[in-house]
């Protein structure tokens, strides 16, 4: 049962990532083809609350560019395994909150379309609305097993990745902004054949829109069907907005009209039905062709631009142009070599290669890099230098267990063993107070050190059956535990408390192995960095880094311990790495470095060599396996 379990969460991951990843793939694309027209779209959003922007609103823009690229980044690092819990995180809080606007435009009806996928595809409420919760519900699914997320590329080289998306992304939405839209997703691409629509013909899902386009002349005469059947080139000059119109390109319009009186081409400029705006365009520009009034949409969809120039010859569009690459027309020229000389824009294949090649080369030299034999001994060299230089630890804790005679036998027994055969590090047997004194007397500290299960908060004084730290120190013990995870539960030692502890072994010359970890209820709640770090702050973090010099750290998985879950040799890595790094931003680079930190989980003969294999794996700190000479030896030669 636990098989098919894994095998359904292991496709529902799958299709949970490509489903979620090409979502946002291809939504951010769209967006970015076409940010002017995702600008239309938040000004009828905004329209609802009586907000108004204009088209070509610099905050528009920016927001239009900043969407598509967040799109791309989080359905690109989704694809690729990139930061997995952050990634599913930001994905779901995405989902949440577009799924929260989505229900509020359901119900209210606000908008027709929520323009998610641009004029790619269009959607109605309540499709949009089942579409994000489908998408939130396999968000959700995510954050629950992040971890199952297959990496794509090296977290070494995954900012190559990162960047080229967002620079790729970024680029492409400046420069639809500047030129017309690379992949035009409009009822009115080049090759669009409006005449037909208009005749109820080619019933695409364009048909109903190219089938309302109208023209009319300022006498209120419908020249629609003219302007259509005209079988020569007629230039239409779209004015969605007069006020606001570029009127820096007016030499060459002019130019062309010319051009057009010329060759015996019909030019008409249409606006929206504004007579005043429409009389200033005129003495702004001193426009001698004639004008024409068409529909708001229609003239905001035929060119992403205002002004914008469009070609038509039998109802169907031959060319477009935008402000910022109008054609230069001259007496000698010919419509032909205007449409010719106009730069064509890559087709959307294209333009998907010139994103996919190198990310694919990016990924696939990767690959190469982590395979090869330099990278294996690159990153052999790189995790195991720094752990050549801290020491290698088996510590034992007998905890309450072993009469005096019997503990001496054992301490006996081991210290003989080792003297013998030298161990590989550093061993340490904390023992009940009342071992500490016998033992230290015939222990050869050079092959096993001593140290103390606790010590008392309190320098001295009216604490009857407590031991201080100086005591400790007296018997010849070496090292004392502090913050064990039994210490924590049953005596309910706070962070403050184990900060006196620490401070008073440090100052009467004791090393302290400093204890970590979380219980079960907070590795469920995915809270386990939070406990550890929290423990560490609290207890650790006024120290100098010279008295920090005298801690070893010990993680401790609570939650495997006793309960019949198991902790694996990656949560362990994963735990100590993590530790590592927090100490690093407390204390330095350099000082995590050199702290051992050990793991506190069930470690046997059996395992400890996996486990101590890890790169920030120092060792262990050693339970009941402690108690037998056998057994213990048998981790401490885990090291040879």
């Amino acid at each position: 049962m636990k098989k098919l379990i894994s095998i359904v969460a292991f496709w529902l991951v799958r299709i949970s990532i490509f489903l979620l990843a090409g979502t946002f793939l291809f939504s951010g694309f769209v967006k970015a083809v076409d940010p002017r027209g995702m600008c239309i779209k938040f000004n009828a959003y905004l329209g609802h609350f009586d907000l108004h922007f204009e088209d070509n609103s610099l905050l528009l823009q920016f927001a239009a560019i900043a969407l598509a690229t967040t799109e791309t980044m989080l359905g690109m690092n989704l694809l690729l395994g990139i930061r997995r819990r952050l990634t599913t995180l930001a994905i779901a809080a995405f989902m949440a909150i577009m799924t929260a606007i989505t229900i509020y435009i359901y119900v209210t009806n606000s908008v027709e379309d929520c323009g998610c996928f641009g004029e790619a595809i269009t959607l109605t409420n309540a499709e949009t609305l089942l579409k994000n919760v489908v998408l939130l519900a396999a968000a959700l699914f995510l954050c629950i097993f992040p971890g199952r997320h297959i990496r794509l590329i090296s977290e070494r080289n995954e900012w190559v990745t990162s960047i080229w998306t967002f620079v790729y992304i970024v680029s492409l939405g400046l420069y639809t902004l500047h030129y017309l839209p690379v992949v035009d997703f409009t009822a009115y691409p080049i090759g669009a054949d409006i005449r037909a629509a208009y005749n109820g013909k080619i019933p695409d899902r364009h048909a109903m829109e190219r089938a309302n386009f109208y023209l009319q002349d300022q006498s209120g005469n419908d020249l629609t069907a003219m302007v259509l059947g005209d079988t020569s080139y007629t230039f239409l000059l779209t004015l969605p907005d007069e006020v606001t119109a570029d009127d820096g390109c007016n030499d060459r319009i002019n130019d062309l009209y010319d051009f057009c009186v010329d060759k015996g081409y019909a030019f008409y400029g249409v606006t929206t039905e504004r007579p005043q705006t429409v009389s200033d365009w005129k003495d702004r520009t001193g426009a001698a062709y004639p004008l024409l009034y068409g529909l708001p949409d229609q003239l905001k969809a035929m060119v992403r631009s205002n002004p914008g120039l469009l070609l038509l010859k039998n109802g169907r569009i031959e060319a477009k142009w935008g402000n910022n690459e109008l054609p230069i027309a001259d007496d000698e020229g010919s419509i032909l070599q205007l449409i010719q000389e106009h730069s064509k824009h890559s087709g959307a294949l294209l333009l998907l290669l010139w994103f996919i090649v190198p990310l694919i080369i990016s990924i696939f030299a990767d690959r190469i890099w982590i395979g090869s034999k330099y990278y294996r001994h690159y990153n052999f060299i790189k995790r195991f230098k720094n752990k050549a230089m801290r020491k290698k630890i088996v510590a034992g804790n007998w905890k309450m267990n072993l009469n005096l005679q019997e503990g001496v036998a054992l301490a006996k027994e081991l210290n003989d063993a080792l003297k013998i055969e030298k161990p590989n590090c550093d061993v340490i047997i904390c023992t009940p107070f009342i071992h500490l004194a016998s033992i230290a007397n015939f222990l050869d500290q050079n092959v096993v050190a001593l140290g103390a299960e606790n010590c008392a908060d309190k320098e001295k004084g009216a604490y009857t059956g407590e031991v201080s730290a100086e005591m400790v120190k007296s018997t010849g013990a070496s090292y004392v535990i502090l913050g064990h995870s039994e210490r924590r539960a049953y005596y309910h030692e706070t962070a403050e408390i184990l900060k006196e502890k620490v401070n008073l072994a440090l100052a009467n010359g004791l090393k302290v192995i400093f204890c970590v970890g979380e219980i079960l209820e907070e590795r469920e709640a995915n809270r386990q960095n939070e406990v550890v770090k929290a423990q560490l702050e609290g207890s650790l973090y006024d120290l100098t880094p010279e008295q920090f010099a005298n801690v070893v750290l010990a993680y401790e998985p609570v939650w495997a311990i006793g309960t019949g879950k198991t902790a694996t040799a990656e949560q362990a890595e994963e735990m100590h790495a993590f530790i590592r790094a927090t100490i690093a931003e407390k204390f330095g680079q350099a000082a995590a470095d050199e702290t051992s930190i050990l793991y506190g989980g069930s470690c046997k003969a059996s395992n400890a060599k996996e486990l101590f294999a890890k790169p920030n794996v120092d060792g262990g700190l050693i339970g009941g396996a402690a108690l037998k000479v056998d057994s213990f030896t048998g981790i401490i030669d885990a090291w040879k």
